[in-house]
């Protein structure tokens, strides 16, 4: 076999993505993209690159979502021509909304071969024109090269680009490769040439004048540095549970009320947003107001403007001066009044091992409690939560159980990550596993641990295959299986339509068995419903794949709260 145009341009794009910091490729199968998939798989043997080989095309993209969200650094996934390519817009669509860089490579058949009725074709230049960042149908290798292309391709997925006005927001860039016969060959060497690694420019901070009251407002992806914000300005921190930001003294327990507080949320003047809100309708309702000043450093796909006046930042700096202490005491003040209380529902390891005979004794009477009250969500979510450290990562799914978490959790700094650019269900698990992958690469501590719902996981069930011949990550697969989606309970038609009906079209009851499902793909599978063998689970893994399942109640609310106002009692 001799070589081919298109195993030249492949080996010369894989070197040229290497030498501009791409480190992890994620690949489906397909004949059109051979020469890729060879040069790809030619750079792994050498070292080069992390390989990941997925069958489906929608996996495949979220993996690559996942890599790329933990690293900050664009992850390609390659696939062959045809629905293939189309399989990759639920994680085009959320890597832009979210701001993720991500590199879309689809190989295609040639010009002369579009449009014509010719097998595996379609028209996929601009088939990703509203998600993407940039977009290139790259010349026929022969007709002209991929030279460049790389580079081009990094830097605007970074955000480094300046194209419609994009530059300093990370996203998806799709590179299509059309490719004549032969479509391989005798390939020449990935020969790395280190190139720099496109970073966005860094944008003048947004001052931000000491004066207004002031609210900040986290939502997912925002990181520390809302925490940051907010004690500089010392400010109330209203941070949700996916922003990665509840932490610190100035977190606000029970936000959604406060919100509503005449006195507190009705006296708001300005809010300053860092990432995208999404898990309340109070924040949303805040954001709308005309008479409040909001302040949006922009991270994803489109600009935050509920009230039609927002001003949009790159980034915000606090100007020196006095701190308003009274209006930050009442919110902190508030705050400890509706702070949740779940450590009467936890298990006392103190007293379970005191050689105080007494102190014992009330241990193991609450712990006989414990293990005949059945878990429920708050529960759940509050073990998984006091299981994870910084090392660790958490995924939550856009589940009911997101939403609990919200509502009842405290502050803790942890790496935490959720799909909320469009908040949908699609590829938590492989969004997961490429964060696992990613944290864990070199010999890195530490468990990702995802929490989802039944019909979340079961929508990616597809990502539990992974190829016997790859790194298998420390992952813990958490579902509350309540048997259907009951996040429906929240909405207008849960009081409205027929039950039979909202079974139907809404809740999709099933009965799934997970166990099986678990051991057919090769999982550890554990079935808990205590909140001690809970604990267990999550702090004792046994490594590598671990499905852990938690029956929940089908619909109703969990027991009452415990608040530390003793206003509300479990």
């Amino acid at each position: 076999m001799t070589s081919s145009p298109a195993t030249d341009a492949a080996a010369s794009l894989i070197a040229d993505l290497i030498g501009h910091g791409v480190r992890d490729l994620v690949l489906s199968p397909g004949s059109r993209s051979q020469a890729l998939a060879l040069a790809a798989v030619h750079a792994a043997n050498q070292g080069q690159l992390r390989l990941h080989v997925r069958i489906d095309e929608r996996v495949a993209g979220f993996t690559a979502l996942g890599l790329s969200r933990e690293t900050g650094v664009p992850a390609a996934v390659l696939c062959t021509s045809g629905t293939a390519a189309a399989n990759l817009l639920p994680a085009a669509m959320e890597a832009f909304h979210s701001g993720v860089p991500l590199l879309l490579l689809t190989a295609d058949r040639p010009p002369e071969l579009r449009g014509v009725g010719a097998n595996q074709a379609t028209i996929q230049p601009g088939m990703f024109a509203s998600w993407v960042r940039e977009q290139i149908d790259a010349p026929v290798p022969g007709d002209g090269d991929w030279a460049g292309l790389a580079m081009r391709a990094v830097a605007a997925a970074m955000g480094a680009d300046a194209t419609h006005g994009l530059a300093g927001v990370a996203g998806p860039v799709h590179l299509n490769l059309p490719s004549r016969e032969p479509l391989s060959g005798d390939g020449p060497t990935v020969d790395i040439v280190p190139g720099d690694v496109p970073r966005p420019v860094a944008a003048e901070a947004l001052l931000l004048e000491r004066g207004p009251r002031t609210v900040v407002i986290a939502g997912a992806d925002a990181g520390p540095d809302a925490e940051e914000i907010a004690h500089a300005g010392s400010w109330p921190l209203i941070a949700e549970i996916v922003s990665g930001a509840r932490f610190g003294r100035q977190v606000v327990h029970g936000y959604r009320a406060l919100l509503g507080d005449h006195e507190l949320g009705g006296r708001i003047e300005r809010a300053v947003v860092l990432g995208h809100p999404t898990l309340s309708r109070e924040v949303a309702r805040l954001l709308s107001r005309p008479d409040v000043d909001v302040i949006a450093v922009r991270r994803g796909g489109e600009a935050l403007d509920l009230n039609g006046r927002t001003t949009a930042a790159a980034s915000v700096s606090v100007a020196p001066g006095v701190a308003d202490r009274e209006w930050l005491g009442a919110w902190l003040t508030a705050s400890a009044a509706h702070a949740v209380d779940l450590s009467e529902r936890a298990p006392d390891q103190d007293g379970l091992t005191s050689t105080d005979p007494s102190a014992r004794r009330d241990a193991v009477k609450a712990e006989l409690a414990a293990v005949r009250r059945p878990l429920d969500r708050e529960l759940l979510a509050d073990a998984v939560w006091r299981a994870t450290w910084p090392h660790d990562r958490l995924v939550f799914g856009s589940s009911r159980l997101v939403r609990v978490a919200d509502a009842v959790l405290g502050g803790k700094k942890v790496p935490v990550h959720a799909n909320r650019g469009l908040a949908g269900i699609d590829g938590t698990i492989a969004t997961a596993t490429g964060i696992a992958l990613a944290s864990q690469a070199g010999g890195a501590p530490g468990v990702t641990r995802v929490l989802l719902g039944d019909l979340t996981f079961l929508h990616d069930v597809g990502a539990l295959l992974l190829p016997p011949d790859e790194h298998e990550p420390r992952i813990q697969v958490i579902v509350g299986n309540d048997g259907g989606g009951t996040i429906f309970d929240g909405l207008e038609v849960a009081g409205t339509a027929d039950r039979a009906d909202l079974d139907r079209a809404f809740y999709t009851p099933h009965a799934v068995r997970l166990e099986q499902l678990a051991l057919a793909y090769g999982w550890e599978y554990q079935r808990v419903t205590t909140r001690t063998a809970l604990d267990q689970a999550l702090t004792t893994p046994a490594g590598g794949r671990q499905l852990i399942e938690i029956p929940l109640s089908r619909r109703g609310s969990s027991p009452p709260l415990r608040m530390r106002s003793g206003r509300m009692n479990a």
